[in-house]
């Protein structure tokens, strides 16, 4: 069995990407969306952390988390959060028996990945890389036109342009 290691650092801020299960197109569909927002509220009433950024998209979602000082229990905010997402979700069929022996719905892969954010100029590559998400993969072709985006937010906040990241001039021809 392999031996997972995670950056267990109290009060830091991490990035996270999750996937749905088989890279199914449905994180974005309404029903998954507010299942997910609600989960998310629900659990940061008894395990609190500031959402720094957000980008959720068909098949998978990125986010930067600030925990709170003197914990670093991501793992078990996530393991509530996706649990409470699949709960509120009617069940899907087709779940295998080795997932449901694991009490495991249909809906995300078994584990994530996390970075530790080392400094302000990684947060910054961080933030950027997940707001230019939606437009690498050729969903949207500047980052303004993608909803499930803290790109928003962080305009209000004065913390990005309007107009950041321009318009993409070949759909595709990043990170591809």
């Amino acid at each position: 069995m392999s031996d997972y290691r995670r950056a267990r650092e109290q009060g830091a801020c991490y990035f996270f990407t999750l996937v749905s299960h088989q890279r199914r197109p449905l994180l974005t569909e309404a029903p998954v969306r507010a299942a997910l927002r609600g989960a998310i509220e629900q659990v940061r009433q008894s395990y609190p952390f500031i959402i720094k950024g957000w980008v959720l998209l068909p098949d998978h979602l990125h986010c930067l988390w600030q925990l709170p000082p003197g914990d670093a229990e991501f793992g078990l905010r996530w393991s509530m959060i996706k649990r409470l997402t699949s709960q509120a979700l009617p069940q899907s069929e087709g779940v295998s028996l080795s997932r449901r022996l694991r009490r495991e719905a249909g809906l995300w892969q078994r584990r994530f990945w996390e970075h530790r954010i080392r400094d302000e100029q990684d947060l910054r590559r961080h933030l950027d890389y997940l707001h230019w998400n939606p437009v690498r993969h050729g969903l949207v072709r500047q980052v303004a036109d993608w909803p499930w985006s803290s790109f928003h937010r962080l305009v209000r906040e004065g913390v990005y342009p309007a107009d950041w990241g321009g318009v993409a001039e070949d759909e595709g021809a990043f990170g591809e």
